[in-house]
């Protein structure tokens, strides 16, 4: 590895110092990048960076469950106590948190029925003193019926409140017993801030954990009452419990997702040290001011490292939505990570084929900690793919390296980015993160089947379609509906927004030879599709039209922006501009024109209506994946060759009905056969892919036979390859 990311755990601050002096001491390159969290470096506890991060996750699983846990009570149990980092500062980053019941090594702490106020200002001064345990807790503060128990205890009297919180009858249980019961009690969130597993599958052996402190008190994720884990802590679950909870109906990811903030905060940390080293030894800053400069980026490097959590859990939300929908696109999807050697479905305790044709039979598909483990082995695996590649150098992705570092950095060094270390891996790693975060874990890989693309070329064409569109604005205008709106309308929309995204990408892989100019194709698109989004709506007809304005009055009715609304309502027309605004430069027409054509022809042949019906074939298997994809691609070919056809071959003063009842009338044969196909096909009710295949071959013969005599000079068909 080009180096190493040394984050000191509690009690080993002073590590991180150690070794960057040993570093500096050998004059190696990193200096005192070597560890992070030293002395000049990014103070994890004081920052409650891991914390906040886990807390993203903890957030959007009550969003989704329709619940704003900043403003609305919600009862905890948590593991571990105040003094610690993850714990401490977790249960200070709402006030409505309603602590009921929690442990550590040596305490059980109750409070069955807390004022919220009242127990976070005490939380808070527990926090603020060194050393604390819950043994320090002002019982004058626990409301009735709690208390604070050693572990040691032979046995733990129950007041008729705590009885009830733990939904048990007996009125003494020994510590062990408390302690499961609080784990299993019937609470808004468990908040794992601790050391130890407390939580595995009901068909796991306590031996195959592998934690025998813990044996004693350790229970099942069938068992589970909670609504939400937040896993703050490390291996409090082991991944069968995850997915046995998940399974059961609770909201869990993992903690490799929920904890991820500490560890992204080093990553930022050191590669910040690595540019700044480089301009102090050139002379243009003091050690000094770079470490003064350092600090000053604290708030901003957090908010960079908490948009990462936030990204990726919705990532991972996302792809729940679709789990069911999708779950033989995830069984291809893992049985090629195997063919690679990328993964090892037994050790990531992924379930078999057999396991999810059972899940498809019942309706469902991966779980969330399952999500959890193939988002990560995708971006491992394209990682590697993309770094391996000449895609790191691309120009036009300067703006993804810059985009990793603080303002400040972006505004006074952007020149000395480009020549920094690990310039290569920042690129990579920070274009991965935007596909996948807002592709899916599979969005590489079902274009790559379709398409043969390597990821390099999936990853430009992505990029190309986001700009072209401007669909970053738009997904930032939908995640500013948090709390807002329903999740499930938002996440609606931004699957709306992928689809678009995604059928771009697919366009531009098969329309434009490789490698793609991203700059150049971003200019040759961006001005007329722009143009065609604000006008769309003039050039649908009455149907489209109608169902557009029927879409946006929902969004509206559902909390949305009436802008943003509209955006949403029209993506799937807007990935017809692409043909549109190709056909305009290939035959000298207006964008107008040419896109009033368009979609009249598609209305007049109802190639909208066929259209429907191909996109709902089924994609159980790769071929019939690849079978659907070569049939949409070559309707929508069809649409635009035909559309240039009756540009080049009709009278351009004519409006565009005009012009198109015109082709129909010297076509009217081949055009009539063509719709009493689609007329057939539709009173049988068969909408297979051998009917479907036929209604296309009959729409093609309409190119190949048409015979208008042209008005016009002959111009160059339109360009399917890029010069």
């Amino acid at each position: 590895d080009p180096y190493l990311v040394v984050a000191a755990d509690k009690g080993t601050a002073t590590f991180s110092d150690i070794a960057n002096g040993i570093s500096e001491e050998y004059g190696f390159w990193l200096g005192d990048a070597f560890a992070s969290g030293g002395r000049t470096g990014y103070d994890h506890k004081a920052m409650g960076i891991t914390a906040k991060g886990a807390w993203e996750s903890v957030k959007r699983h009550f969003r989704e469950l329709g619940k704003d846990i900043q403003s609305e009570d919600s009862t905890v149990v948590g593991i571990g106590d105040m003094s610690g980092d993850v714990f401490g500062n977790g249960m200070l980053l709402s006030r409505h948190i309603k602590l009921v019941g929690a442990f550590n090594h040596l305490h059980i702490f109750l409070d069955p029925d807390p004022d919220p106020e009242t127990s976070f200002e005490e939380r808070e001064r527990l926090f603020g003193l060194p050393r604390s345990s819950w043994s320090d807790y002002d019982e004058s503060k626990i409301s009735e019926g709690g208390g604070i128990f050693a572990r040691t205890a032979k046995s733990i009297p129950l007041s008729p409140e705590a009885r009830e919180l733990l939904g048990v009858e007996e009125e003494t249980l020994t510590p062990n017993e408390v302690i499961r019961a609080l784990l299993k009690a019937p609470v808004d969130l468990l908040f794992n801030g601790g050391i130890g597993t407390y939580v595995k599958a009901s068909d796991e052996s306590n031996a195959e954990v592998g934690d025998r402190t813990n044996d004693a008190v350790r229970v099942d994720g069938a068992e589970l009452c909670c609504r939400v884990v937040g896993e703050g802590g490390n291996l409090g679950f082991t991944q069968r419990g995850r997915v046995e909870y998940a399974l059961k109906g609770g909201r869990i990811y993992m903690d490799a997702i929920d904890n991820s903030a500490g560890v992204d905060t080093s990553d930022h940390e050191v590669n910040i040290k690595i540019l700044l080293d480089q301009i102090v030894k050139s002379g243009d800053m003091t050690e000094k001011q770079r470490n003064e400069l350092i600090s000053g980026m604290t708030d901003e490097v957090e908010r960079l490292v908490l948009r990462d959590n936030y990204e990726q859990t919705r990532a991972i939300s996302n792809a729940s939505v679709l789990a069911h929908a999708m779950v033989d696109v995830h069984v291809r999807y893992i049985a090629a990570l195997e063919h690679a050697g990328s993964l090892n479905r037994e050790l990531e305790f992924l379930p078999s084929d057999e396991a999810l044709a059972e899940r498809r039979s019942e309706g469902i598909g991966l779980t969330a900690p399952e999500f959890a483990i193939l988002l990560s082995y995708t971006k491992i695996t394209l990682y590697r793919q993309l770094l391996a590649s000449d895609l790191p150098e691309d120009p036009y992705l300067s703006n993804e390296l810059e985009r990793y570092f603080p303002t400040p950095l972006r505004e006074r060094f952007r020149e000395q980015m480009r020549a920094h270390r690990l310039r290569r891996e920042i690129t990579a790693t920070s274009v991965v993160n935007d596909l996948v975060n807002k592709g899916g874990p599979s969005f590489a890989f079902r274009l790559g089947e379709e398409t043969g693309a390597a990821p390099a070329d999936i990853a430009r064409a992505y990029t190309t379609a986001c700009e072209v569109f401007d669909m970053r604005s738009l997904w930032a205008e939908i995640e500013a509906l948090d709390n807002r709106v329903e999740a499930q309308t938002q996440t609606r929309m931004l699957l709306d927004w992928r689809r678009l995204v995604e059928r771009a990408t697919r366009w531009f892989l098969r329309s434009r030879r490789p490698p793609l100019d991203i700059s150049a194709t971003v200019s040759y698109f961006s001005e007329g599709t722009s143009e065609l989004t604000r006008r769309l709506s003039e050039f649908l007809l009455d149907g489209d039209r109608e169902a557009m304005d029927r879409a946006t009055e929902q969004l509206v009715e559902a909390n949305v922006p009436p802008e943003v609304a509209r955006r949403v309502a029209i993506l799937g027309a807007m990935f017809s501009e692409l043909d549109i605004v190709d056909i305009a430069t290939a035959t000298d027409e207006a964008l107008e024109e040419v896109a009033a054509t368009y979609f009249t022809l598609g209305d007049r042949l109802r190639l909208h209506w066929l259209r429907g019906h191909v996109e709902a074939l089924p994609r159980e298997n790769r071929w019939q994946a690849l079978a659907r994809a070569a049939l949409r691609d070559d309707l929508y070919g069809q649409q635009t060759e035909l559309t240039a056809e009756i540009l080049r071959n009709t009278a351009p003063e004519l409006p565009a009905h005009e012009r198109i009842d015109a082709w129909v009338e010297a076509n009217r044969a081949q055009v009539e056969r063509a719709l009493q196909v689609l007329t057939d096909i539709s009173a049988s009710g068969t909408f297979g892919l051998a009917t479907l295949s036929v209604a296309l071959r009959e729409i093609r013969n309409l190119i190949t036979s048409s015979g208008v005599p042209s008005t016009e000079a002959e111009v160059e068909p339109v360009p399917r390859s890029q010069a």
